[in-house]
């Protein structure tokens, strides 16, 4: 009976979907007998190519009654879909965040530690050291875990400021030997610094160590050469003294 439903299956998708509903595709068996079926159309809508209206119909035992369970509309094998979901906070890209705009970090960010566990950097604990003091009061309620110092290192390392750029390549000199260069606190002391040569192109950036433009400060002009007044060979003539 069921599958003779066709026309109450097609009743029920076109008072759904209207003029889209199209060609009857087939019925399948949702259950070993046959008191659950659904009956499948087309769909003629633009925006839904290879989609599909299913219908399900049932029947009580010993009823001779139909009833529609749902219709609803599905993709089909080629059906255009929407492309997968992901979440903002791996659509993000660096350089997105724009003025008033606030991109929450998570709990469970693995570049952060608690401050109360000191920064896992052994030249930022020193007992001496007073920006250690300092978070274990009214600092920084987290600091850098040693996962998010590596993954910085390697970030700038491989970066426009890092050694293997044409500028750095071309540079009369590294930046670890340039009077401008100003070395980060922490490990990363001898890797990372900041320029600040106002005619560089990295002026208020990080630098590596090895990195170099031509604002080096040894880059000086060498100077002329003195004048040397005119030279006589007196292996021909003799000097007189002068009265």
């Amino acid at each position: 009976m069921l599958r003779d439903g066709e026309p109450t299956a097609r009743a029920a998708a076109v008072e759904l979907g209207g003029d889209n509903v199209g060609d009857h595709l087939g019925v399948v068996a949702e259950v070993e007998t046959d008191r659950v079926l659904t009956h499948r159309f087309t769909s003629t809508s633009r925006g839904y190519r290879g989609w599909q209206w299913s219908v399900t119909l049932a029947r009580a035992p010993r009823s001779k009654k139909i009833t529609v369970d749902e219709v609803v509309l599905l993709p089909g094998d080629g059906a255009l879909l929407a492309p997968d979901w992901v979440p903002w906070s791996e659509r993000i890209l660096p350089g997105d965040l724009s003025v008033s705009d606030v991109m929450p970090t998570g709990t469970d960010d693995i570049r952060l530690v608690p401050s109360y566990l000191g920064s896992d950097d052994p030249a930022a604990e020193d007992p001496g050291v007073e920006p250690i003091r300092f978070e274990l009061g009214v600092g920084r309620v987290r600091v850098l875990s040693r996962e998010g110092r590596t993954e910085a290192a390697d970030r700038w390392h491989a970066g426009e400021h890092g050694p293997a750029t044409p500028m750095a390549r071309h540079a009369p000199g590294e930046c670890a030997s340039c009077g401008y260069f100003l070395p980060i606190a922490g490990s990363m002391r001898q890797l990372f610094g900041a320029c600040a040569n106002v005619m560089s192109p990295a002026d208020g950036h990080v630098v590596g160590a090895d990195f170099g433009c031509g604002g080096h400060s040894e880059a000086v002009v060498e100077p002329a050469p003195p004048e040397v007044g005119p030279s006589y060979n007196t292996a021909d003539f003799d000097i007189l003294p002068v009265d």
